[in-house]
C-alpha cells in the first residue's frame, strides 16, 4: 500500500524528468568544461542519447537507478506499491537499453552507460574515462 495520498503521489511523479536530470547537468558541465562539445537528446539517434559528441561517434546515457533497473534483486524485494505495473516496466526499459545499444553498435557508435549514482560519487572519474574515448580536435591552420 503506498503511504501517500493519490494527489501527492501525483505530484511526486510529476517532478520526475526524463532529461535534464541532475546527474546529467553535472555531466554536462563538466564535460564542456573539459573543452568536450556535444549535442543533447538527439532525436536523429536511436534511443535519443542524453549526449553525443559526433566527432567520436560516442553516445552517452545517463541511467537512473530505479528506472533502469541498476540493483533488480533489491528493488524487486524492496517494492511494497504497485509491484505489478513497476516490475514489468523496469525489465522492459532494461531490455530496449539493450535494443538501442545494439541498433547504435550496429551503425558504428560507441555507447556509453552511467547509472546516475556513479556519477555523483565519482563525476571526475567518469569524465576521464569518457575523455580517454574522445579523439583529439584535428588542427586548422
Amino acid at each position: 500500500m503506498d503511504n501517500l495520498t493519490k494527489e501527492q503521489r501525483h505530484k511526486n511523479m510529476s517532478h520526475i524528468r526524463s532529461r535534464d536530470t541532475r546527474p546529467e547537468l553535472m555531466l554536462r558541465r563538466a564535460l564542456w568544461k573539459a573543452g568536450v562539445r556535444y549535442r543533447k537528446n538527439d532525436p536523429r539517434l536511436p534511443g535519443r542519447p542524453d549526449i553525443v559528441i559526433s566527432r567520436g561517434r560516442i553516445a552517452i546515457f545517463v541511467d537512473g537507478d530505479f528506472f533502469h533497473g541498476r540493483d533488480m534483486e533489491k528493488i524487486s524485494r524492496d517494492l511494497k506499491s504497485r509491484r505489478e505495473y513497476w516490475l514489468p516496466k523496469i525489465r522492459r526499459n532494461k531490455e530496449r537499453d539493450e535494443e538501442v545499444n545494439d541498433l547504435l553498435t550496429e551503425d558504428g557508435w560507441l555507447v556509453l552507460r552511467f547509472w546516475e549514482s556513479r556519477i555523483r560519487r565519482e563525476l571526475d572519474a567518469v569524465v576521464h574515462e569518457i575523455l580517454s574515448y574522445v579523439p583529439p580536435k584535428k588542427e586548422t591552420g
